[in-house]
């Protein structure tokens, strides 16, 4: 691993691995009925109901809706793809290997023009001025040479496009039950990465828009929904949850941003696995096609659910290393 804070050993260990799992087993359920209830987080569920009831002195016990599980989650399931499918084409036709073979002919085009002006999520990152964190990415992405960028962003889609082509197998593949039968640690490797402006969550992003059924998206939402699903526990960790990167000096806490992307892909294979058998009580069957587009919808309102909590830990975090 060449990342500069990596996190203990004990993590990388299936009995380790396997003890977190237990726990978010037990949480995703909660989870999941409040993500049925909230209707994906687009309204009060009868818990906060009740809460809103009681602080202004009623005593009559709101009337509970009746909810039809099965339709409110086909729909939840069919916005999330249709959002995904959104912005998916820039991704299929730039970085597609014939193109990028193109571009290596004028990688400063490829900067300044392809991903700067055409990659949405850099795009939107560059272009987001009112966010001052964001000034170290606008600066790292300024200062980048053109021919890492190009290089690093080649190496990152052949890779994902060679595993996707030799040995990926829909049915197989959810039957991987260790992480290094997943070994997806290579991506984690300094020849995938270009610090400051492509790390974990924007190389992540990028597979993630070719290869919904392969790779799943590192986004910040999810790491911090690892860190409610494991029930913010250490699981023998000397330092804190391994899903956050706490500076008790700054006093700041951030997701983990240099969370490796083979063990975050594990843990979200078996939320994935779980989540199917989830639907399926429903009668839903989830398309292997877009299967990491379900497990990410669902761990941002993981996420969202605690976004008050999660604001007041980020918010002497103004200054830290944002790592996309």
């Amino acid at each position: 691993m060449y990342y500069p804070n990596d996190i203990e050993e004990i993590c990388y260990e299936q009995d380790h691995i396997d003890k977190v799992w237990e726990e978010m087993k037990i949480k995703i359920l909660t989870y999941f009925e409040k993500y049925i209830e909230s209707d994906g987080g687009n309204a009060v569920d009868d818990s906060d109901i009740q809460k809103l009831a009681v602080k202004f002195g009623s005593t009559v016990k709101p009337k509970k809706k009746v909810k039809d599980p099965k339709k409110t989650l086909e729909r939840l399931l069919k916005e999330a793809i249709s959002h995904f499918d959104n912005e998916r084409q820039p991704y299929q036709e730039i970085l597609d290997l014939e193109s990028l073979e193109e571009y290596k002919h004028d990688v400063n085009s490829f900067k300044n023009t392809i991903l700067k002006n055409q990659i949405p999520i850099i795009r939107k990152t560059l272009q987001n001025k009112q966010a001052k964190e964001l000034d170290k990415f606008r600066a790292a992405f300024n200062s980048a040479q053109p021919g890492h960028l190009f290089e690093v962003t080649n190496n990152i889609i052949i890779l994902a496009n060679k595993w996707r082509s030799e040995w990926y197998n829909g049915q197989e593949f959810e039957r991987i039950n260790t992480c290094d039968d997943l070994d997806y640690h290579e991506l984690d490797e300094e020849g995938y990465t270009v610090y400051g402006v492509i790390g974990g969550g924007i190389k992540s992003h990028f597979i993630y828009k070719l290869f919904p059924e392969m790779f799943p998206n590192r986004s910040r939402e999810a790491v911090w929904a690892l860190y409610y699903l494991s029930d913010r526990k250490r699981f023998g960790c000397k330092e804190d949850s391994q899903f956050l990167m706490i500076n008790a000096d700054e006093g700041t806490t951030q997701q983990n941003y240099f969370y490796p992307y083979g063990l975050f892909s594990f843990y979200l294979l078996r939320i994935f696995n779980f989540l199917k058998e989830q639907y399926a009580k429903h009668g839903i069957g989830l398309t292997t096609e877009y299967r990491f587009v379900a497990v990410d919808t669902f761990l941002t309102f993981v996420s969202r659910s605690h976004q008050d909590e999660i604001d007041v830990l980020k918010q002497n975090s103004k200054n830290y290393h944002y790592d996309y």
